[in-house]
This record gives C-alpha cells, sequence and structure tokens, in this order.
C-alpha cells in the first residue's frame, strides 16, 4: 500500500511519525509525499491550543476531501481527547495515545492491511530521508507528572513512562548505521525521563555518547528545573550539541505562579548566565504565552523586560487559548483578543532582533554543518540547507553539480550573513 504520514505539533509527535514510517517500510508499503497518491493516510493530531485542535480537524477534512478513497487514521492528542468527536469526522480508525506505539500493528489487523516483507525497504535505506532530513527525533519517555494549569497535553498523555537505555541505544545504533548523522532525545517531560525506572536523562545522555558513535546528539525541549550543575558538565563533550530549548512561559513571577510553573524568573536568568558561562556559543531558546488569564498590563511589561534582558536565539510564542479539562480554562480575567494579538506581535518583533542578533553573531565564523536534503526554489535554483552545532540554520546556493554530494553529510561552511526574509545565514563551503 501506499502510506502518507502527516503530523502537526511537537517534536514528540515527530519522533512517533518517523518510527511508524520505518514500521510501514518494514511491513512492505510504500511511503508517498501527498495524500492524493496514498491509499492510507496517518495524521497524528495536535491538541495544545485550540487553534491546534483546529488545524487537526481542518487536515482529516481536506485529506477526506482530496482523496475520498484512501483510508484515515488519526492518533495523537486530539484523537485522544476527543475521540468519538474524531470517529464522527469520518475516521476509519482512532487510536489513542495509549496504544500509538502499536498503531502499525492494530492498523494491520483493524483494516487488513497486507504484510509484504520481501518488498519491505532495503538495507540501510530510511524513511527519514524522505522526509527530507538527517536528522531523528528519538522517543524516550511520554506522560508527565507536573499539572502546569494551561496544559491539556498531560491530560492527553498520561502517566510518565520512560524506555529503557539500552532500547534507546539500540535505536539511535540503527538509525546512525543507515546514515542519520543527528539524534534528538524527546518527550513529554524529558527531563523525568527515567523517574519510572531508577535512571535519569543524565545516565541515558552518557550512555548514547559512550555507545554509540552517531555524530550528533541533541535534547528536546528541557524543563529549566531539570537541569543541574551536573548535567551541565555533560556538554563539555563535542557531541553533545550546544542548543537548549528551555520553556520559560511568562517573564512575570506572578503569571508564573498562575500557571503552577516550578520555575521563577530569577532562577531562568541564573540558569542561563550558568550555561552561558559554561557551554560555549549555547543558543538558548524558550516558550512563551501571551495573554494568560488576568495578565495586567504591568506583568506582561515585566515579561517585555525579562525577555530583553536575557535574550533568545529564538522565540515559540504561544496566544493563550482555555482548554477544557485544565485548571486555567476557570480563571478570571480573560485577555481581550485583540490586546493578546498586540502583545504578541510585540514579542514577535522583539523576537526576530534577537534571533538576528544571535545568528549574525556568528558571521564570519566556519563551522561544521549537518546538510540536509536539496530543495528547489520557486526561481528554480536549487539550494541546500542544514544547521550549525547550535541549531542556527544556514542556507547555501548550489552553484555545481558536486555539491548536491553534501546532501545528509557534514561539511564546514564559511557563514556570511543573514538572510532576513529567509529566517537563515548564508553560508559557503570552507
Amino acid at each position: 500500500m501506499r502510506v502518507h504520514l502527516k503530523t502537526l505539533g511537537c517534536r514528540l509527535n515527530e519522533a512517533e511519525l518517523e518510527t511508524w514510517a520505518q514500521q510501514f517500510q518494514a511491513d512492505g508499503h510504500r511511503l508517498v509525499d501527498t495524500p492524493g497518491e496514498a491509499d492510507l493516510v496517518v495524521l497524528n493530531s495536535c491538541a495544545v491550543t485550540q487553534d491546534a485542535v483546529r488545524k487537526s480537524r481542518h487536515l482529516l477534512r481536506r485529506t477526506a476531501r482530496e482523496n475520498p478513497a484512501a483510508k484515515l487514521i488519526m492518533s495523537g492528542c486530539y484523537a485522544s481527547l476527543k475521540p468519538q468527536e474524531a470517529e464522527s469526522l469520518g475516521i476509519d480508525l482512532v487510536v489513542t495515545n495509549a496504544d500509538k506505539h502499536r498503531l502499525v500493528e492494530i492498523a494491520r489487523e483493524r483494516l487488513a492491511l497486507p504484510l509484504m516483507p520481501a518488498l519491505s525497504t532495503e538495507p540501510g535505506a530510511t524513511a527519514l530521508f524522505r522526509l527530507g532530513r538527517h536528522r531523528a527525533f528519538i522517543k524516550v519517555q511520554d506522560g508527565c507528572r507536573y499539572r502546569c494549569t494551561y496544559c491539556i497535553v498531560t491530560v492527553a498523555r498520561g502517566e510518565e513512562r520512560s524506555r529503557p537505555i539500552a532500547e534507546v541505544v539500540e535505536e539511535i545504533n540503527r538509525l546512525h548505521a543507515e546514515g542519520i548523522g543527528e539524534a534528538v532525545l524527546t518527550g513529554v517531560h524529558l527531563g523525568g525521563y527515567g523517574s519510572d525506572t531508577g535512571a535519569s536523562l543524565g545516565e541515558l545522555v552518557e550512555a548514547v555518547l559512550r555507545d554509540t558513535d552517531i555524530p550528533r546528539l541533541r535534547l528536546g525541549s528541557l524543563e529549566p528545573w531539570d537541569i543541574p550543575e551536573r548535567f551541565i558538565r555533560l556538554f563539555e563533550h563535542p557531541r553533545l550539541m550546544p542548543h537548549l530549548h528551555l520553556p520559560l512561559q511568562s517573564g512575570s513571577d506572578t503569571v508564573l505562579k498562575r500557571m503552577a510553573r516550578r520555575c521563577r524568573t530569577d532562577e531562568f536568568a541564573r540558569l542561563a548566565d550558568r550555561l552561558r558561562g559554561s557551554v560555549p556559543a549555547i543558543n538558548l531558546t524558550t516558550d512563551l504565552i501571551v495573554g494568560f488569564p488576568g495578565e495586567t498590563e504591568a506583568e506582561w511589561r515585566e515579561t517585555l523586560s525579562f525577555v530583553e534582558r536575557v535574550g533568545f536565539g529564538h522565540l515559540h510564542i504561544f496566544s493563550f487559548s482555555p482548554r477544557m479539562g485544565t485548571a486555567a480554562a476557570s480563571l478570571a480575567g480573560a485577555v481581550p483578543g485583540d490586546v493578546k494579538r498586540s502583545r504578541s506581535r510585540a514579542l514577535h518583533d522583539l523576537a526576530e532582533i534577537q534571533k538576528r542578533r544571535f545568528a549574525e553573531s556568528h558571521v564570519g565564523q566556519t563551522l561544521p554543518i549537518l546538510w540536509e536534503g536539496v530543495r528547489t526554489l520557486d526561481d528554480g535554483q536549487r539550494w541546500i540547507f542544514g544547521y550549525t552545532p547550535n541549531f542556527l540554520k544556514v542556507g547555501m546556493p548550489l552553484r555545481h553539480e558536486q555539491d548536491s554530494r553534501l546532501s545528509y553529510t557534514l561539511a564546514d561552511a564559511r557563514l556570511l550573513g543573514w538572510v532576513a526574509d529567509g529566517g537563515y545565514l548564508l553560508g559557503e563551503l570552507a
């Protein structure tokens, strides 16, 4: 069968999609790039915001309209929180988060999918290259023990569950053997890895660095309270990439208290200072929620001032939307939509300035770039894009045919300048 896979939302959803891609290929099915040419479409949905729910429903309806003959499977947080609603939209099979590790097996049984191992992927091939990436998201943990008042994901994902260290190491070694150059460890509460097994994230990182040869190891989103001093020392290893995504959510302590967050602004600022003092060129990125219930003008100004003071390489900015089933849904003091939009615009403007400033501080340097697939732009020009160790995007036009061989390799590039309308650094081979 021809299978199309689509995801919305977080890196954990991406990791799950990659696993399904490998399993479908192992069963002899072929991955295709568009839903219109597929016999089976699998959607990994998101419910982190009301907008994400709307996009999940819209994607489902559009897929059904474009290819009414295809079988449709939906999984993910929206499907888990609203399974009956998802089924009413014409889904052939809903697989909740509790069973998504068995999605391919369940689909095989419930939808009578053919099993054709003779047509399975040849050794050395990987589904990730079809997705245009040289980076694999490795799901090491699911669920979260904390209950931030705005978060529906902890409800949808359930209790914390960790994969064995040996299993993670084995997966990374297999992907590296297939040509993947970077592994990203991901989880709902990544810093909680091992809470159910007696292990720790630090032990997992040490094992991956010790027992694999993958050139690059990167960490997904980490809560700031999950980073002790001894953990920072792991970045002394050259294969652990100097980039951390630390969700802040607000720069106001009173808002953070209403969010039931476990880190205050002074603690976050001290952590940022320690990281920058210990890890050269580390790129710190973060999440921020605008318009949380009761957010006053003064609290908003505190957030803006804190972001200006600390500085970030990138901001993920969300406007608050109430999610039924969370404590924040019943909080008083809803912020008007026009106020949220105004604050979001101001934060996006600041984020763009800080992103450009951090990127331009690298101009003139020569850095190893992990190059991904070649793209043909609208003007017909062929470009290749990749990432520095600290996750700055670099683009380069391909002027010679042999440059195409850069795909899925590590090669040094000199950074020439910032391309504002593309949001990346221009590079040339060193």
